[in-house]
């Protein structure tokens, strides 16, 4: 699985900060982002894939009782990305509702074996950059494994040199054993039906 991309804000073709002693206590911040043609290629490159086009983010910050916010917004994008196993390009739209919580008050787990919250929370920033948010949302949406029409991985096979790799059959023996027996009329083997024991 492809390790996920970590980057500052500053880093990013796309941003859309807002600092958050700024937004308004009482009312949603609304923002809508389309970034041009030259910017969906530097995504692109960003992600490691072929193309971004059609790339949109809108939606709105709202606060949250008296110190906390919650970003929501919709991701639409088309991407292309090589074929997993002919490397053909592979167009795939992306739909996205997007939701992060920011909390002034959060707390990091602590501990050796810390268990990720499978809830959106997360710290309270200074900026809360919708731009930064719209490409993570963008890279977890990505198929991991995106398949051309028609392709299909040819199986595998597993032998040491100068040795014949192992079929089916040879890992299934009664099921040759039981064809074996039903060529001879002789109907199941011996402990194959159930119950017999």
């Amino acid at each position: 699985m492809p390790e996920p991309v970590q980057v500052s804000s500053a880093d990013l073709p796309v941003s859309c900060p807002f600092r958050v002693a700024a937004l308004s206590a009482n009312r949603p911040t609304r923002f809508r982002i389309e970034p041009d043609a030259e910017v969906q290629g530097l995504v692109a490159a960003l992600l490691g894939i072929s193309a971004v086009r059609g790339m949109s983010f809108k939606g709105e910050i709202r606060p949250m009782g008296k110190r906390d916010f919650e970003l929501e917004g919709r991701l639409a994008a088309t991407v292309v990305q090589p074929c997993s196993v002919t490397l053909a390009p592979v167009t795939t739209r992306i739909e996205e509702e997007v939701s992060r919580h920011y909390l002034a008050n959060y707390t990091v787990p602590e501990g050796e074996e810390v268990e990720i919250p499978e809830d959106d929370s997360e710290p309270l920033p200074e900026v809360i950059d919708a731009g930064a948010v719209a490409v993570e949302a963008l890279a977890l949406a990505l198929p991991l494994y995106p398949r051309a029409p028609g392709a299909e991985l040819d199986a595998a096979s597993f032998a040491p040199p100068g040795a014949a790799p192992l079929s089916d059959t040879d890992l299934k023996p009664f099921a040759s054993l039981a064809e074996l027996r039903r060529k001879m009329g002789g109907g199941e083997p011996a402990g194959g039906a159930e119950g017999d024991g």
